[in-house]
């Protein structure tokens, strides 16, 4: 039997050790957005309820002096047998765990800030030979909640990260502009008519998006060889690392997540999809930007398919690119892809 309680609070407290290592290395901006979210979660707060703003001040500055006090604690393992599990033993804690109906994920994100949550598993199922395990409510996580990402040759999918990411891409997006990419994704979804159903039926589309893009990854991986994964562990540039990743993301996509949508005509997620191409990825892709904006007019799916089948090998050739760079002299490779980074990435672009 699992000791329920126990396993919460355990993981619960690796993820305030992670948090207290590096939840501090955001903007200030960044933090106290993703702070107050956090505490909308941990307090089970409402979407779109008004967060009381002496209690979240009271709970900040104590889970700040909590971090003081923690931070150079080690990882806990977990109460699972009688010699507990390391931590980032994600197969072994699963194999335990799904019987009982609960998921297990940990593992090293951006720039090697470590992640774990608990939570309900909703299902299990393979694609692409890729199993995935898509978790419902969370029992336990730390301050930043990707909603998807690939750990140990499985996809780990959180619907509570998804959905609230997407309440608040709308909660922003009020205050905006209303006619973009973003705007067009809602109204494919009918907001207008019912948010909580609007919510449910994004949440379903953009999950299965997620999954695609992960899969993409896989393949891409695969395709790019021991030498990319080599080169993405060793950069300790936040500039290359960023590149580095959104090369990858543009290979995964180029390969599966667009041709899979294009092939569906799945509309609501090509709008959101173009919606959230921001900052050095959308610098990096003008012509397919461009594509999206003609396809508005024509919506010939197959005028943009043929942009996104080149851009595939595009990317491929970016990605060995930016391996050659780095594996000529390592000792100068983040510099020169840093360089590339802050804005001498001509070459690369699409």
């Amino acid at each position: 039997m699992v000791d329920l309680s126990a396993l919460i609070d355990t993981v619960q407290k690796n993820c305030s050790i992670a948090d207290a290592r590096h939840a501090r290395d955001m903007t200030m901006c960044t933090f106290l957005l993703e702070m107050r979210e956090y505490y909308r979660w941990e307090m089970e707060i409402p979407y779109g309820a008004r967060l009381p703003k002496e209690e979240l001040g009271n709970w900040l500055s104590a889970r700040e002096s909590e971090w003081d006090a923690i931070e150079e604690e080690d990882f806990t393992p977990l109460p699972l047998n009688e010699a507990a599990i390391d931590p980032f033993e994600v197969d072994d804690i699963n194999r335990m765990l799904i019987p009982h109906g609960l998921v297990y994920s940990s593992g090293l994100g951006h720039f090697r800030k470590p992640h774990f949550v608990l939570a309900e598993l909703k299902h299990a199922e393979v694609r692409d030979g890729v199993q995935v395990l898509v978790a419902g409510c969370e029992y336990a996580r730390d301050l930043i909640a990707p909603p998807a990402a690939m750990r140990d040759g499985a996809i780990f999918l959180r619907m509570d990260a998804v959905r609230r990411l997407l309440w608040n891409k709308y909660e922003e997006w009020q205050w905006k502009e209303k006619d973009t990419a973003l705007g067009r994704a809602f109204a494919h979804y009918d907001f207008e008519r019912g948010i909580e159903r609007g919510l449910d039926r994004m949440t379903e589309a953009e999950s299965e998006v997620m999954i695609l893009h992960e899969i993409g990854e896989t393949r891409a991986e695969s395709l790019l060889g021991e030498d990319w994964a080599s080169m993405l562990g060793q950069l300790d540039s936040r500039h290359a690392e960023l590149l580095a990743r959104a090369v990858r993301d543009h290979l995964a996509d180029s390969m599966v997540t667009l041709p899979t949508l294009l092939e569906r005509n799945a509309i609501g997620s090509l709008h959101f999809y173009f919606a959230n191409l921001s900052g050095l990825r959308r610098a990096l892709c003008p012509n397919l930007t461009q594509g999206y904006e003609a396809w508005l007019g024509h919506r010939d799916n197959n005028r943009l398919a043929a942009i996104v089948s080149k851009a595939a090998l595009h990317w491929q050739a970016a990605a060995q690119q930016l391996m050659a760079i780095y594996h000529r002299d390592p000792a100068l490779g983040n510099a020169r892809l840093n360089a590339l980074a802050s804005g001498d990435h001509a070459s690369l672009k699409l």
